[in-house]
């Protein structure tokens, strides 16, 4: 009896070995599948999935931590927290938690109580463990503050002791590709994927490169090779919709086709992913870029019936309210976001905000004016060129829109913010609307009421065009003019003189030409003038030569007579 007992009891423990080895590998083969659901984008699921391994599992801390990251990824901070501190009670892989609280602490600028964590992880890694080192090079690069060195510092140990690892390459190659060596990235990829063949990411981003390189034709080819291999790998068509975006851009003759193409490839992109509230929020932002506005407003209609709550719904509601003629709407929607002082607030928000107030202070023809909401308009585009001053490129477009209806200080307003960024591709022309701007709304009016300063922002704008492009010569005008109203007749007769002595070098045929004749009339019966306040013999020289050219002139006749 008692030897059928101990069979009984040794067949029980064999059996519960074999159950809790079986239940391990199960669990294995879940974590498995999770990070693939990870790598393939789909966000959702993978959340799902991993809910209910820590259900049935609360053991395994991996579980968390790929938890955790998603939620950082998706800027949800509080829930990766949450979700660390509760893996680093688990029993089994608990350490990977310290590196995700890690990263958290990268986010705060904290490097020191990082790395700590960091080390705190590592110290629990068996001999030939390697993940470990590729989550944390990976949280050194996905954060707000990248650190590539210390990614591929990291990295560097891993490879030392996996040196043929295919997810330490790949690692590598983001690492590389984050620290702008295309080289070294393209050949740690490139062995990535041949060292295993189905790491597809490896293999797409190899177009990726390509795409870095401005090489858009080839990039495609190469995301069509990933396409073959795995059409349903959804990140793939994330980056063609990215390609074709940028191509629109450099290929103007063909922005309407490549931004069609664009818009499609998101579309299939989130069609192999998910459609929740994360990944509609991701789409918006590409709508954005394509300036799709009409589908940005029915994909933000769309995030409100799934989370009426969530305060960035309501900068998609604003921005394609503003685009879409719904100004009342676009400025209700982005006053409730960035009133909200738990809301992160970026350019585009006061940009938006402000040109939806400006709207809003003018009639329909853009013509009226409320000066109030004009200046608090102006006030909130001020704003979101101190967060990020690029955002001014492609301002001096709606500065032209008030300019062309004579609106010439509501113009300057818009003009003057515009040129603040210098390397906007409009900048010259914008320097040159601002100057005309000032001056027009400054000219026929007496000495007393002119706005000076404003005359010598003028003055700056001539000077910005003419210092990268010499050969504008009616910049040269329009600065001697400027300075006329100014009172500076030493400037003014400078300029007037440069346009004359540049015109002249063009020769006869160009001086035979009738605006050029008036411009040059006016360069001297306006330089007479000043000279006439200190030089008599010189401006009896300028007026004789305005008559040269219309002996009939009224202006120099009468002028030549008062001097004699």
């Amino acid at each position: 009896m008692n030897k059928l007992n101990t069979i009984t009891m040794n067949k029980f423990k064999f059996l519960s070995v074999a159950l809790f080895a079986s239940a391990s590998v199960l669990h294995a083969q879940d974590i498995n599948e999770v990070k693939k659901q990870i790598d393939a984008e789909q966000f959702q699921k993978a959340k799902t999935s991993l809910k209910s391994i820590i259900k049935s599992n609360p053991s395994e801390g991996k579980a968390f931590f790929l938890l955790g990251n998603i939620y950082l990824n998706q800027s949800v901070i509080d829930s990766a927290k949450i979700s660390y501190d509760e893996g680093l009670k688990a029993k089994d892989n608990a350490h990977f938690n310290s590196i995700g609280l890690g990263q958290i602490d990268l986010e705060k600028k904290d490097l020191a109580a990082a790395k700590a964590k960091f080390d705190a992880a590592k110290a629990q890694m068996r001999k030939k463990d390697f993940e470990e080192y590729i989550y944390i090079a990976k949280a050194y690069m996905d954060n707000s503050y990248p650190d590539y060195k210390a990614a591929l510092a990291v990295l560097a140990q891993a490879k030392e002791k996996n040196p043929t690892e295919p997810q330490v390459l790949l690692a590598l190659g983001d690492a590389f590709y984050g620290d702008k060596n295309q080289n070294e990235a393209f050949s740690a990829y490139r062995s990535a994927f041949q060292a295993d063949n189905t790491l597809i990411r490896a293999k797409m981003q190899l177009g990726v490169l390509l795409k870095g390189a401005k090489a858009y034709q080839e990039a495609v080819a190469a995301y069509n090779e990933v396409i073959a291999l795995s059409p349903n790998y959804g990140p793939v068509y994330r980056e063609l919709a990215q390609t074709y975006y940028y191509w629109a851009l450099n290929a103007p003759g063909r922005y309407d086709q490549y931004i069609k193409q664009a818009l499609t490839f998101y579309e299939k992109y989130m069609s192999l992913t998910d459609y929740s509230l994360a990944s509609r929020m991701r789409h918006a932002d590409f709508l954005i870029l394509a300036k799709d506005y009409k589908a940005l407003e029915i994909e933000a209609n769309k995030m409100k019936e799934l989370d009426n709550v969530n305060p960035r719904i309501f900068r998609y509601l604003g921005y394609a309210a503003y685009e879409n003629g719904h100004i009342d709407e676009a400025i209700s929607s982005l006053e409730q976001y960035i009133n909200n002082p738990a809301n992160k607030i970026i350019s585009l928000d006061y940009v938006y905000l402000g040109q939806a107030k400006i709207k809003k202070g003018t009639n329909a023809e853009d013509t009226a004016v409320d000066p109030a909401l004009y200046a608090e308009g102006i006030s909130f585009i001020k704003k979101g060129v101190e967060l990020e001053p690029s955002v001014a490129d492609g301002l001096g477009e709606l500065g032209k829109k008030y300019y062309e209806k004579k609106m010439f200080k509501e113009a300057a307003a818009i003009l003057e913010i515009a040129t603040s960024y210098k390397e906007s591709k409009s900048f010259l022309l914008d320097n040159f609307y601002l100057g005309n701007a000032i001056y027009f709304a400054n000219a026929g009016k007496p000495v007393a009421e002119r706005d000076m300063e404003s005359l010598k922002k003028a003055d700056a704008a001539y000077a910005n065009v003419l210092e990268a492009s010499p050969d504008t010569v009616d910049a040269y005008i329009s600065r001697a003019r400027t300075n006329s109203l100014l009172e500076d007749d030493q400037a003014m007769i400078k300029y007037y003189q440069e346009y004359i002595d540049r015109i002249t070098a063009k020769g006869a045929e160009e001086l035979a030409k009738p605006a050029v004749k008036t411009k040059l009339i006016e360069a001297y019966n306006t330089m007479g003038a000043g000279y006439a306040n200190f030089d008599k013999a010189k401006a009896i020289e300028h007026f004789n030569k305005t008559l040269a050219i219309d002996p009939t002139n009224k202006y120099s006749l009468q002028s030549l007579k008062s001097l004699q």
